[in-house]
């Protein structure tokens, strides 16, 4: 009798202290909660820092649309050029790199269009713009969408002239990774989300390893001027956290399929 009282409680006293924790919004990018590596991180950040964060999980488009609305508090998202605007905009105090991975090309196991041998990105992709196969692309504004089409332009070439066969999905890089499998297609994803990916049908990484695959994350704050309701100071001590050793020890020793999937270059 007494054992169950003293359950009830415990379980009780958690639910209390659950309810009394101070929250954080906190919009983040599908590849970072894809990738596995929010369910690796966050509990951490929770536990330390005794506050709840409650995960939006978006596009980049999407995250910074939200931080500019003043919806979240703070965001962590992966595409440099979007980043300085909304700082340059004031909508955000400033942008603080956290952390990178790498895009890879995936695509069918025989390699229809020859890409796996490519000397560099480009020719990767010109051999794509010229193959007679399909190309599944986010088609969501995110950091990952906004990468491709930054090669797109680098090769001249428009992809909606590869017709039908370009499916522009609108979707989170999960559920996008899905489409490809259906269709046997190439597309391109971060290294972390597909590793951590279970369905992964046909598909194999056909190309990899180039300095424009590059894909870093950043934490930004949203600025307190901006929209006054903001929890500046909560966010703050996540930042230095995301900053500290334990974060970098957590972030480094992430592995999937005996790979480090994420380097932390936090400075």
């Amino acid at each position: 009798m007494m054992r169950a009282l003293l359950i009830c409680f415990m379980l009780i006293l958690l639910q209390v202290t659950s309810a009394l924790a101070e929250k954080v919004r906190l919009a983040v990018t599908s590849s970072f909660h894809n990738s596995g590596l929010s369910d690796h991180l966050i509990p951490h950040l929770e536990t330390d820092l005794e506050i709840d964060i409650q995960l939006i999980v978006v596009g980049t488009g999407q995250a910074i649309k939200l931080g500019e609305n003043g919806d979240v508090d703070a965001i962590l998202v992966h595409s440099k050029p979007d980043e300085e605007e909304i700082v340059k905009t004031g909508f955000a105090k400033h942008r603080r790199e956290i952390m990178f991975n790498e895009y890879v090309i995936l695509g069918p196991a025989n390699d229809p269009a020859q890409i796996k041998f490519s000397d560099n990105l480009l020719e990767a992709f010109r051999n794509l713009s010229k193959a007679n196969t399909e190309f599944v692309s986010r088609g969501d504004l995110s950091g990952t969408h906004k990468k491709e089409i930054e090669i797109w332009k680098k090769i001249n070439f428009n992809p909606k002239k590869i017709g039908t066969k370009y499916i522009s999905v609108g979707s989170t890089m999960g559920k996008a990774i899905n489409i490809a499998v259906a269709f046997d297609a190439y597309i391109l994803s971060d290294k972390a989300t597909w590793l951590n990916h279970k369905n992964k049908g046909n598909l194999e990484i056909q190309f990899e390893g180039d300095l424009l695959l590059h894909n870093q994350y950043s934490f930004l704050p949203i600025n307190k001027n901006k929209h006054s309701h903001v929890e500046s100071k909560l966010v703050k001590k996540i930042e230095e956290w995301l900053v500290s050793e334990k974060a970098k020890k957590l972030i480094n020793s992430y592995i999937i399929e005996d790979k480090q999937v994420f380097t932390f270059n936090a400075k």
